[in-house]
């Protein structure tokens, strides 16, 4: 378990942020933690991703986070600095890192042969890095990002929306299965035993479609701590649909319709759905107009954009009639 112990002016500057920095190094570790295979949705991704790994020249020094105790310093993930940042402003970061930052950071780590080219010349080792991890992005991760961006602007509008009218309790309550607010203490449930005290900086919630319920905690920031956790719609990802025997809800409503329903198990637009979906945007409107009239879900305003969810009637018939795992994913 991670514990951290929250105080109240650090708790009053929860802010949430995407980072596309965060989503390349987390699809690394997830590859390093699947090496027989990665589960659906990120399986055929994985296979992908392996080869251009494997062709791709340009991408070998990437394979540092595979050599790399999964604990290292906060430099080689750096933590947001806006909330909405682009991969090249993380890396253009990455490269102009601070030797001194660097060597205070190594300092905190036992001594791992992975690290020791960012003692021996920071300069040349973060720019090895930060060309590995741009061919990497292009080659493995470009192709989905519209998509991918598109689920997570989502993602941080409903949770900016949750913490602005119920406050960072309720947020933290019902961030992620494997979060646990009790306050003054957040924990992570890991395998791992850590606990720290957060006193007068500022929680970054990121959340990361490539996560697959691996959650991390930076610590080394003097002003920030960030807690990463799993995005809904990583079902993007999928080329092929997941796998669902004796589908009692598509048998009911559809194929389409049972697959918007469960999707709306968090709010989202009609372009995301299509996108996450598979599916032509009439296609899914046609299944929300069909879904709004039988009164199973909603349909709500939020700025320019809006917005669908399931009513109490559909939220039972995706509990009574999905099974667990389509009821927490998007299903394509």
């Amino acid at each position: 378990m991670i514990r951290i112990e929250i105080d109240e002016p650090t708790l009053a500057r929860t802010r949430i942020a995407i980072s596309p920095l965060g989503e390349a190094v987390c699809s690394l570790f997830l590859l390093r933690r699947n090496p027989a295979g990665a589960p659906w949705p990120y399986d055929q991704w994985a296979v992908r991703a392996r080869e251009i790994l494997r062709t791709h020249p340009a991408t070998a020094p990437v394979r540092f986070y595979f050599e790399t105790s999964s604990s290292m310093p906060d430099f080689l993930d750096p933590i947001p600095s806006t909330s909405t940042p682009t991969l090249d402003e993380q890396l253009a970061e990455l490269r102009a890192t601070p030797a001194e930052l660097i060597d205070e950071q190594l300092r905190r780590y036992a001594p791992d042969p992975a690290l020791e080219p960012f003692r021996r010349d920071p300069r040349a080792a973060l720019d090895r890095l930060a060309d590995g991890l741009a061919a990497y992005w292009d080659a493995a991760i470009a192709p989905h990002w519209p998509a991918m961006r598109a689920a997570l602007d989502e993602e941080v509008l409903l949770r900016a929306r949750a913490l602005a009218a119920d406050g960072p309790d309720a947020l933290l309550a019902r961030l992620h299965e494997r979060i646990v607010w009790e306050r003054p203490v957040l924990t992570l449930v890991k395998s791992l035993e850590h606990s720290f005290t957060a006193t007068d900086q500022r929680l970054l919630l990121v959340p990361l479609i490539f996560s697959r319920g691996a959650l991390f905690c930076s610590t080394d920031h003097p002003e920030i701590v960030m807690v990463t956790y799993q995005a809904r719609g990583s079902a993007l990802l999928a080329s092929m649909p997941a796998p669902v025997a004796d589908d009692r809800l598509a048998i009911l409503v559809g194929r389409g319709r049972a697959a918007v329903l469960r999707a709306l198990v968090t709010p989202a637009t009609t372009t995301s759905l299509a996108t996450a979906l598979g599916l032509a945007p009439s296609t899914v409107s046609e299944h929300l107009t069909s879904l709004l009239a039988a009164g199973v879900i909603h349909r709500r305003r939020a700025g320019r954009r809006v917005l669908y969810g399931l009513e109490p009637a559909g939220t039972a018939l995706v509990g009574l009639l999905g099974d667990d795992s389509a009821a927490t994913e998007f299903v394509s």
